[in-house]
């Protein structure tokens, strides 16, 4: 039965990352818009891969499940990439809560069900999260642990306590990583591994519009001040993803990698550091 490679918003990182795991295996490319995903596996068949396009919206659980059971229906699941998400330049407090951080959740929920042993998934969650001031044991327990369709309702979540675009996504963010560990326990149960990717700024369509928006200047001096001197690639981060799904990386399992350049540590100990 043919192996399948399920990457949940295919831009230029889930792109990358399919090119070094789906080689031989059919790839299923999934974008809430199916133009999205039609021109990245038009992209991917061109370079001599097996692809095929969907369309899916991580916010909802029918969307997720269909997508799960497309993927069933192509092959035998035991790879999933989660790189759907939005910025804050992209939506409001909402809006992102809705989709970085009960979006994964849900993924990794419904595809911690269906992934094949000896898979593995990643999920891409963000620098964001590591800058985030540390939280009460009590919503880190709560972010890992509470059900999906329950995460929303979180008393710490509501409008009242989060109205800040930033703070949603450095919450979700955050989220991810916690939610990663707490997924790995039950993955493992299948003989799979998930494992998070929290990258800094990588040049992607999506940082670009970081770059020309309110936050433009933060970001060209998180780059500027960073140890590495440079934003990042999404081939740099397929490297660390290929690591952790692929036959080095078997002892690695609910963890979050964080590959920044070094902006967190220049925010903690460097020039970075608040003022």
């Amino acid at each position: 039965m043919k192996e399948v490679v399920v990457v949940l918003g295919p831009g230029a990182i889930g792109q990358a990352i399919a090119r070094r795991v789906g080689i031989g295996k059919h790839v299923l490319l999934a974008d809430l818009r199916q133009e999205n995903a039609e021109a990245a596996r038009l992209t991917l068949h061109n370079a001599g891969y097996e692809a095929s396009a969907a369309s899916v919206d991580v916010a909802s659980r029918a969307s997720v499940q269909a997508l799960a059971e497309h993927a069933a229906g192509l092959g035998t699941v035991t790879a999933a990439v989660h790189a759907a998400g939005v910025s804050p330049s992209q939506a409001p407090a909402p809006v992102i809560l809705a989709v970085d951080l009960y979006g994964t959740a849900l993924v990794l929920e419904v595809f911690g069900g269906l992934i094949a042993p000896g898979g593995s998934a990643v999920v891409i969650a963000s620098q964001s999260g590591h800058r985030l001031p540390v939280l009460p044991a009590a919503h880190n327990q709560a972010l890992a642990l509470t059900p999906a369709d329950e995460l929303l309702g979180l008393d710490f979540l509501q409008p009242g306590q989060v109205s800040d675009p930033l703070h949603a996504y450095q919450l979700a963010k955050r989220g991810n990583a916690l939610r990663v560990a707490a997924e790995a326990l039950r993955w493992g149960e299948r003989g799979a591994r998930v494992n998070a990717i929290s990258p800094g700024i990588i040049i992607t369509p999506l940082a670009n519009d970081e770059l020309s928006g309110p936050r433009g200047e933060g970001y060209r001096r998180m780059i500027d001040l960073c140890p590495a001197r440079r934003a990042g690639t999404a081939d740099e981060v397929a490297a660390v993803a290929a690591l952790l799904m692929g036959p080095e990386g078997t002892f690695i399992t609910g963890s979050d990698i964080l590959m920044d350049g070094g902006v967190t540590a220049a925010y903690h100990y460097g020039a970075l550091a608040p003022r």
